[in-house]
């Protein structure tokens, strides 16, 4: 259910943003709410800009990540609260591009910071990604081979 919960969550509060974003602020727009900087651009590319034109393109790999994701989660290989909480972030971000890139042939980005200019579905992206990164620490951690010393006598 936490899954579900944090999709929906990230999908609706990205999607919310970005209306308000492209309905109340001019593109190449700049100002500050909050102390944060925000910059009203289209992104027609992926992080950064980069492949302009190829929205369409990564909006369907969105939706074959999205299906991986919902596959390995009916498989149980990965299971528990981190890795929910983290396909969570990882589906919810990639759903709430997605559908900027199949609607709109882009997507809008207003949050601006030393990386470039990013949404909420991007933020949640990288959300996911330190979690999982987690996930797999721990379940490394919990699987490793114990070598035991054992004394010679």
């Amino acid at each position: 259910m936490l899954f579900y919960v944090i999709a929906v969550f990230v999908i609706v509060m990205d999607q919310l943003s970005k209306y308000l974003i492209r309905f109340y602020i001019d593109i190449n727009e700049t100002f500050t709410l909050w102390g944060i900087q925000l910059t009203h651009i289209e992104n027609s590319g992926m992080a950064g800009g980069l492949l302009p034109g190829y929205a369409r393109l990564f909006g369907i790999v969105a939706v074959l990540f999205v299906i991986g994701v919902l596959y390995l989660r009916r498989t149980g290989e990965m299971s528990g609260t981190l890795i929910d909480c983290s396909f969570g972030f990882l589906v919810g971000g990639a759903i709430g591009n997605g559908i900027d890139r199949l609607l709109f042939g882009q997507v809008t980005d207003f949050i601006t910071r030393s990386g470039g200019i990013l949404n909420l579905a991007d933020h949640a992206i990288e959300i996911g990604v330190v979690l999982l990164i987690i996930y797999g620490i721990v379940d490394w951690l919990k699987n490793k081979p114990r070598s035991f010393c054992k004394s010679t006598e």
